[in-house]
Parts: C-alpha cells; sequence; structure tokens
C-alpha cells in the first residue's frame, strides 16, 4: 500500500539491532507505552554488542533467553510530512517503508502514515 507522511519521524536509535535467523538472544522488558504498541521485546545480543527493540513474533522465547526466527533488524526510517512511502509488512502498530524518492527503507509508525 502506498502512504503519504503526516507526521515526521525521526529515529531515537542510530544503531538500530540487527540480527540474522537463529541467533540467541537476552529477552528484555516488554515495550509499556502511551501508543499502546503491543508485543514489542527490548532484546540483547549475547555478547551486548547490539540491543533493541523486537517483535514478539519473530521469537522464540524460554525464560530470559530467545531465538529470532526469520532475519530482521529495527531501523527506523526517517521521514517528513508529505513523503511518499511503500508499506510492504505491518507488525505490531508499525509498517515497513521503503520511500518512494530514494528507496531508502525501515520502520515507521503506522499512526504517522495516511492511505493515498
Amino acid at each position: 500500500m502506498i502512504y503519504k507522511v503526516i507526521k515526521s519521524h525521526i529515529s531515537n536509535y542510530p544503531n538500530p539491532i540487527t540480527i540474522k535467523k537463529g541467533t540467541k538472544l537476552k529477552i528484555g522488558d516488554k515495550y509499556n507505552g502511551p501508543e499502546n504498541w503491543d508485543n514489542w521485546r527490548y532484546c540483547y545480543t549475547l555478547d551486548n554488542e547490539t540491543e533493541g527493540w523486537v517483535p514478539e513474533q519473530l521469537l522464540s522465547i524460554e525464560n530470559e533467553y530467545g531465538t529470532i526466527l526469520e532475519d530482521y533488524t529495527a531501523k527506523e526510517l526517517n521521514v517528513k510530512i508529505g513523503e511518499v512511502v511503500e508499506g510492504t509488512e505491518e507488525l505490531n502498530g508499525w509498517l515497513w517503508c521503503i520511500k518512494i524518492i530514494d528507496k531508502d527503507e525501515g520502520w515507521l509508525p503506522k499512526e504517522k502514515l495516511k492511505n493515498i
């Protein structure tokens, strides 16, 4: 689907977690914020080199550890009002988007987009 950006978005995480299928992780807290973005867990690689938010649907969790079930990156897309993106996958209130103008990719909160 094609969307127009109705609210700018700048990532708070310049070094997002990027992990390959099968990677073992330490599982941290669930997201708990006013946006009601359910099913996000803060995760750490076992070497503590990388950390970030991961959708629970992509995790096999056993106690405080888990395994990622598919390749994943938490890269967020920086956008300005009026830009146009294509949304290709939705998870827990976020869309994986590709900018039409330069093909840059990343996650965006769905509430910052309007279907066109």
